[in-house]
């Protein structure tokens, strides 16, 4: 069997919970614009921005090289949670579940904690752990900040 794990983690923000969890559930297409050094497209297949269920493809680049990301999308407007379910692309030719769940939670009116767990499991014990992985889906939630302030 090929290992599996779960990273967590926190990054502390600026904004209300309410306006990031809406950024990311309904104004994916703002983000090439917002952080285009790493989202160069959202391309939705099925659904809608909002929709539970819906279908999307990512256009990024990570670790200097342009990748393809399609997810599922679960959403739960009343935790403000996000889960994007990996179903193909460059980090699926590793993973055999790659699983991207993003919540943010209400610290005062104006400051929030976006959370992020991810879930995974290798395709077999060769591949590494995706930990730069965690790394850029971090960093995605931290530099979109500056975006959910101005707006």
């Amino acid at each position: 069997m090929a290992t599996s794990g779960t990273y967590v983690t926190e990054v502390p923000l600026k904004g209300s919970a309410e306006k990031h969890y809406k950024r990311w559930k309904n104004e994916n297409h703002v983000f090439p614009d917002a952080i285009g050094h790493h989202i160069q497209d959202v391309i939705v297949h099925e659904g809608e921005h909002d929709s539970h269920g819906s279908i999307r493809s990512w256009n990024y680049t990570w670790d200097g090289k342009e990748e393809v990301f399609k997810e599922r999308r679960e959403i739960d407007d009343e935790t403000k949670t996000l889960t994007l379910r990996g179903l193909e692309g460059h980090v699926m030719e590793q993973l055999k579940v790659y699983d991207v769940i993003y919540q943010f939670i209400p610290k005062s009116e104006d400051t929030c904690v976006g959370k992020i767990t991810l879930i995974w499991e290798k395709r077999n014990d060769e591949s590494p752990e995706p930990s730069g992985y965690m790394k850029f889906v971090k960093s995605l939630v931290a530099d979109m900040e500056e975006h959910v302030i101005k707006t």
